[in-house]
């Protein structure tokens, strides 16, 4: 599966130098609005140390990792849902995205001109959740005209539909997020034809002083109050220590104060957490003399969908997996000794994976 995310923020917020440090791909950051015009799409791995020692343990040929896919969107300003600040080009991006990362500016270096004249985080938040919530409003006014006339029909529903959305519209001129009102069990195709822009998960990502590490108090309580999360990095930091080697960029942290290395570094905490709002496990794939693998699924799903994540022919042959948690197999010194222990277990196609399984799956060619 191919996870999108979003970068969104107020122009001059911290969205290209987060972009060039997750990805290291050098997008322009320049210290004016729109230097960002058409979106940035980046290919990040999403590394995991299970699969490390898994692929040890195996004697694997290689890491291979699975990726999410970071849009740098261009900043929002007032007016975006209505035509205004390049039309709603910016719009139409996030609505393509599976969540949203939205970067909130509290750093406070006066180099870094605000396009509003002054750092106020929740006045920024505001201003672009007020954007988003007008747009889905417009877009839920003329879904709910179309579903109206299909209601009158009968079709139940429809009518169910046509609740849902009265209901999404009268939540929306309250200034709340759709994500706060469930598509009714009548309609579960109603939130996809929606499209609605404020469901989307959301991670705030505050973007602070130098040296600093803790999510700003103001930004942390609204985060808690949206249902969303939050994460503190300084954007300009990790790009500039992202175009150095790992020992500089180490003794460069340091200097700084500022924790957290490899799977703790503040950039993974953002990948993590990016991951986390979509409710994704990861599951891997590894063999002696083969690539060690890590994949993603969304939670609850089975062995069968696992399957169709490697390939679509293998969950078409699907006949049995073989699972077992990569703790397990890396304590049993692989395969051979998980079957001496006897903790390599045979599943069907409805067995409910689990974050950190290793599963190799046996099927009809």
């Amino acid at each position: 599966m191919t996870t999108r995310i979003g970068i969104v923020g107020m122009p001059n917020a911290g969205k290209s130098s987060l972009f060039n440090a997750l990805t290291k791909a050098g997008a322009e950051a320049a210290n004016y609005p729109f230097t960002t015009i058409e979106p940035n799409v980046a290919v990040v791995p999403v590394r995991d140390e299970r699969l490390e020692l898994v692929a040890r343990t195996v004697g694997a040929s290689g890491l291979v990792w699975d990726t999410i896919d970071f849009h740098d969107i261009a900043g929002l300003l007032a007016g975006a849902h209505d035509g205004q600040a390049l039309r709603n080009r910016f719009l139409a991006t996030i609505r393509e995205t599976d969540a949203i990362a939205h970067v909130v500016r509290a750093h406070h270096d006066a180099s870094v001109v605000h396009p509003e004249g002054g750092v106020d985080p929740l006045k920024d938040i505001e201003t672009v959740e007020t954007e988003l919530v007008l747009a889905d409003l417009e877009q839920a006014e003329r879904r709910l005209e179309r579903v109206a006339k299909q209601a009158r029909s009968g079709d139940r529903g429809a009518i169910a539909e046509e609740r849902w959305l009265r209901e999404v519209i009268e939540t929306l001129e309250a200034g709340r997020p759709v994500r706060g009102v469930p598509p009714p069990e009548e309609a579960p195709q109603a939130a996809r034809d929606l499209g609605s822009l404020t469901a989307k998960p959301v991670l705030f990502v505050a973007n602070v002083d130098e040296g600093s590490q803790e999510v700003p108090q103001e930004i942390a309580a609204h985060a808690l109050a949206q249902g969303a999360r939050a994460v503190a990095i300084s954007s300009r930091i990790e790009s500039e220590l992202g175009e150095l080697e790992e020992d500089e960029a180490a003794a460069m942290r340091a200097e700084l104060g500022v924790s957290g290395t490899g799977r703790d570094s503040p950039l993974e905490r953002v990948v993590r957490e990016a991951f986390a709002l979509l409710e994704l496990i990861a599951f891997f794939t590894a063999g002696e003399g083969k690539p060690a693998q890590s994949w993603h699924l969304r939670r609850g799903l089975s062995a069968w969908h696992a399957a169709g994540e490697i390939h679509s022919d293998i969950q078409k042959g699907f006949v049995r997996a073989e699972v077992i948690g990569w703790r397990e197999l890396v304590d049993a010194g692989g395969y051979a000794g998980a079957r001496e222990r006897g903790v390599l277990r045979l599943e069907g196609r409805d067995y409910s994976m689990a974050d950190g399984d290793v599963i190799t799956v046996r099927f009809s060619p």
